[in-house]
């Protein structure tokens, strides 16, 4: 069964990392180096990040960038 696109799953994997560390979009666009107007498109599936982009997010939320990939590739059911 297809699951979410690539996008929007990338962007409800950032955005439910960023929620369980109980940071605001401006905080975790700080901690990645990252626009907050471009964190708000990755969450809406409007961008799609590049490869630094996932490294700076994983940096910024603690994580690996396997671990964000991972779960992307969960929900848009490509395991």
């Amino acid at each position: 069964m297809k699951g979410l696109s690539i996008e929007t799953a990338f962007g409800q994997v950032i955005k439910e990392l960023r929620k369980e560390r109980k940071l605001s979009q401006e905080q975790l666009s700080y901690d990645s180096y990252l626009d907050r107007s471009y964190i708000s498109q990755l969450e809406h599936g409007r961008k799609q990040p590049t490869i630094l982009t996932i490294f700076q997010l994983a940096d910024a939320l603690k994580v690996k960038p396997s671990v964000i990939i991972a779960e992307v590739e969960r929900l848009s059911g490509l395991t």
